[in-house]
């Protein structure tokens, strides 16, 4: 079950730049598809591109559609009952959430070019300017912060978003690297 996607209040202006957007939907037991989430991704980016807003930078919006597709297929995977989507755009930065039923806490495994799956949370790490996970309910959330305005230095050079590749590269992020936090500090 999808819930409709969050309204801004009544008379509340769209193209405000300080105007947060919002999309939230919430699926019962196995019922969420990642190419539902990458669509409200895109509904929530064209809806602030439609209002005035300055447009999300696309090599960003390509990497939140990787992050969201992968958070929403763990969530399904790997926890039992319902979970759920907040998307959440202000005029700085892009927030993936997904919260689920399951108390543990996810693990990055290692680069393993000979395993199928197990790849996403540390694809998501690395696209991402950061990941927190936090209790939630009977579970857990999982926040991936996309930061993109130009003045903030989160993978931005000059006021121009480098493609992740370019991003983990500048980070000092070698593929199979032991520890991935630390390799982008």
């Amino acid at each position: 079950m999808v819930i409709p996607p969050g309204k801004q209040k009544a008379g509340e202006p769209e193209t405000d730049e300080r105007t947060v957007l919002r999309h939230e939907a919430a699926w019962e037991d196995g019922a969420v598809h990642a190419a539902e989430a990458r669509h409200a991704l895109r509904a929530l980016l064209a809806r602030a591109s439609r209002s005035g807003r300055a447009a999300v930078p696309a090599p960003l919006a390509l990497d939140a559609e990787l992050a969201v597709s992968e958070l929403v297929t763990n969530a399904a995977l790997h926890a039992p009952g319902p979970c759920g989507l907040i998307l959440r755009l202000s005029g700085d930065e892009l927030t993936i959430t997904v919260w689920d039923t399951s108390r543990d806490a996810p693990v990055a495994k290692e680069a393993d070019p000979t395993r199928v799956g197990g790849h996403g949370l540390r694809m998501v790490h690395t696209v991402s300017d950061r990941v927190v996970v936090a209790p939630h309910g009977e579970g857990k959330r999982i926040v991936a912060h996309f930061p993109f305005a130009p003045d903030r230095d989160a993978g931005h050079r000059g006021g121009t978003v480098l493609p992740a590749s370019a991003r983990a590269e500048h980070d000092g992020f070698h593929a199979g690297s032991a520890d991935l936090d630390e390799a982008r500090r």
